[in-house]
């Protein structure tokens, strides 16, 4: 780690993450709305280039209802990113839902398009705190659901405060 970035122990700020992704030349930033009552959330990062703009290397989109279980994540892309770009992304969100909202837990959907993959989404999410709340399936009772997240898979839960100190801790391992 770069002597000009702050730690990321034991819980880092939105301001420390910007400051930690720049020491790093990397560029976060969060685009946030909310209108009636509810937020609307896109974290992206993008690697500083010498010449031209910034390139676009990550991103995550969700959204945040105003209550504690109000976080709902559903859309990241990394491309082509040095390896803490995905970590960067995950504290900053919850790091965001922390200092920004009531929300203190989040759900995502580990999408059951083909099966290793998502496989390797729920062992990914674990590593992050998420844990299994349910199947979404083909029931009449999951229809809402399936629509708002977008396909069946395994729903999870995981609290704000535990994501952000192993995303924060991951993304550190992963840029020294």
């Amino acid at each position: 780690m770069s002597s000009a970035a702050p730690s990321l122990e034991p819980l880092p700020s939105l301001d420390d993450l910007e400051r930690w992704a720049a020491a790093k030349g990397l560029l976060l930033r969060l685009q946030v709305d909310r209108r009636l009552g509810v937020w609307t959330l896109r974290v992206g990062v993008a690697c500083i280039r010498p010449e031209g703009p910034p390139a676009l290397v990550g991103e995550l989109k969700g959204w945040a209802l105003p209550t504690a279980a109000g976080l709902q994540l559903d859309t990241m892309r990394v491309v082509q990113a040095p390896p803490a770009v995905g970590p960067l992304i995950w504290a900053a969100t919850f790091a965001w839902a922390l200092e920004a909202t009531p929300c203190r837990r989040a759900r995502l959907l580990a999408i059951r398009d083909e099966e290793r993959q998502h496989r390797r989404l729920v062992r990914y999410f674990r590593r992050l705190g998420f844990m299994p709340q349910r199947e979404l399936a083909a029931g009449v009772g999951d229809l809402p659901l399936r629509l708002v997240w977008g396909g069946s898979g395994l729903l999870m839960s995981g609290r704000c405060e535990e994501g952000l100190r192993r995303s924060a801790r991951l993304a550190q391992r992963l840029a020294m």
